[in-house]
C-alpha cells in the first residue's frame, strides 16, 4: 500500500530548506517556495509562477497541500466561519474564524475530542480519540487565512478550540512557531492566547518555551469543592496549584493572565462566588473574562443572564479585579465558545448520558 504523501505545511522552514539542499536546489528557492505557501496564500504549487516548472512538479510528487477535508463550513450572521475539517483517518475536528473591525481572530483545536470532562463544554462529550499532529494544526491555521478576501488579515489566534492545548504541548509549540516565521505569517507571540484548564507543570513549560504568549486558565470556580464538579479533573491538581504556576508564568514572561470563568445559572454565578473569586485573586496582575455559556442540546445546564454577569462584573471590579464578559461570536452555527463538537459523535455522546442519567 502507498503511503499517503505529506503536506507542504509539514515542513518548516528549516525543513524545507534542508529538502532543498539535499536535493541540490538552490536554497533561496526554498524562501520562494514558504512565501507562496504562507504570505501568499498559494493553494496549489502550479500557482508558483516564478519558480521553475521542473520544481514546481517535483514538489506535487512529494507533498499535497491538504490533508484534511472540508466536511462541511457554515457562515454565520456575524460573519463568523466555523469548518468541520476530517482527516485521512476519517476523525473530525473543528475551527472558527471570527471577524470584528480591524482584527481577525481564529480558534483552532488541538486535539480529537477532549480528556477534561468540564460539565458546560460540548467539546469532550465522547472523550478524547487522539491528539492532533503539527501538521493538523498548521493546516487548521491555514484553512482559516484562505478564507479571507485579499485585503484581510490574521491577528490573533487562540488556541481554545476542542482538547486541552496543553496536554499536546510537543504538537503545538511546533505549530504555533510557524506563524511567527517572518516569511511565512509573521504574527507576534503577543497574538496568541494558549488556553488551559489548568495543568501547572504544562504551564510552566510554556512559559518556559522562550515566547511570550498570552495565558488564559479556565478556572470557572472561586473553590475546590465547586470546581471539582464543574471541572472533575481539578480533583487530581487544586487551585492552589494552578494559581501558583500562573503566578510563575506571569513572573517568566512578564504576561497578566486571564482567568476564564463560565457563569452558570444558579451553580457558580451568586453575589458570594463572584466575592469569593475576588479574594481569591486579590493582589495578582490578572484579567477574569466572564464567559456566558451558550446553548448546548445535549446538556441540561444553562448560562446565566445579562443582568447577573454585570453584576458579577460590578462586584470584581469594586474590589479591584479587571473583568469584562466575552462577546458572543458565531452561536446561531454553535461556534461560541463550549459549542464546538464533533457532530458525527452527537447521538453517541446523547446515548452516554442517558445511561448516566
Amino acid at each position: 500500500m502507498i503511503a499517503p504523501l505529506p503536506t507542504i505545511y509539514s515542513l518548516s522552514f528549516a525543513e524545507l530548506q534542508a529538502w532543498c539542499v539535499e536535493r541540490e536546489i538552490r536554497k533561496f528557492r526554498a524562501e520562494q517556495i514558504f512565501r507562496w505557501v504562507y504570505q501568499r496564500r498559494a493553494r496549489s504549487f502550479a500557482e508558483m509562477t516564478d519558480v521553475p516548472e521542473s520544481l514546481r512538479e517535483q514538489l506535487s510528487q512529494e507533498f499535497v497541500f491538504f490533508q484534511s477535508e472540508i466536511e462541511s463550513h457554515q457562515i454565520a450572521s456575524d460573519r463568523t466561519e466555523k469548518l468541520l475539517l476530517k482527516y485521512r483517518d476519517g476523525e473530525f475536528v473543528e475551527c472558527v474564524l471570527m471577524r470584528e473591525p480591524k482584527r481577525n481572530t481564529i480558534c483552532i483545536s488541538t486535539q480529537v475530542g477532549c480528556a477534561m470532562g468540564c460539565v458546560f463544554c460540548a467539546s469532550g462529550l465522547a472523550g478524547l480519540t487522539r491528539n492532533l499532529t503539527t501538521a493538523e494544526i498548521v493546516e487548521q491555521i491555514a484553512r482559516m487565512v484562505h478564507l479571507q478576501d485579499d485585503e484581510e488579515q490574521l491577528t490573533n489566534v487562540v488556541v481554545m478550540g476542542i482538547g486541552e492545548p496543553l496536554a499536546n504541548l510537543p504538537n503545538l509549540l511546533p505549530a504555533l512557531d510557524r506563524l511567527h516565521e517572518p516569511i511565512g505569517w509573521n504574527m507576534g507571540t503577543r497574538r496568541v492566547t494558549v488556553s488551559t484548564v489548568g495543568l501547572p507543570e504544562k504551564i510552566r513549560q510554556l512559559a518556559n518555551a522562550g515566547k511570550r504568549y498570552s495565558l488564559a486558565v479556565s478556572l470557572h470556580a472561586p473553590n475546590d469543592s465547586l470546581r471539582n464538579e464543574i471541572v472533575p479533573v481539578n480533583k487530581n491538581i487544586g487551585i492552589k496549584a494552578i494559581l501558583d504556576a500562573a503566578d510563575d508564568f506571569f513572573d517568566i514572561t512578564g504576561r497578566r493572565v486571564t482567568f476564564e470563568y463560565v457563569l452558570l445559572a444558579g451553580k457558580n454565578d451568586s453575589i458570594a462566588h463572584a466575592r469569593e473569586l475576588a479574594q481569591l485573586l486579590r493582589g495578582r496582575q490578572a484579567l477574569v473574562n466572564l464567559i456566558p455559556m451558550n446553548a448546548i442540546s445535549l446538556l441540561s445546564i444553562h448560562g446565566s443572564t445579562q443582568e447577573t454577569a454585570r453584576e458579577f462584573v460590578h462586584i470584581l471590579e469594586q474590589s479591584g479585579i479587571t473583568a469584562t464578559i466575552r462577546k458572543r461570536k458565531g452561536a446561531d452555527i454553535d461556534a461560541a465558545c463550549g459549542q464546538l463538537r464533533l457532530p458525527h459523535v452527537h447521538e453517541q455522546a446523547l446515548h452516554t448520558l442517558e445511561k448516566s442519567s
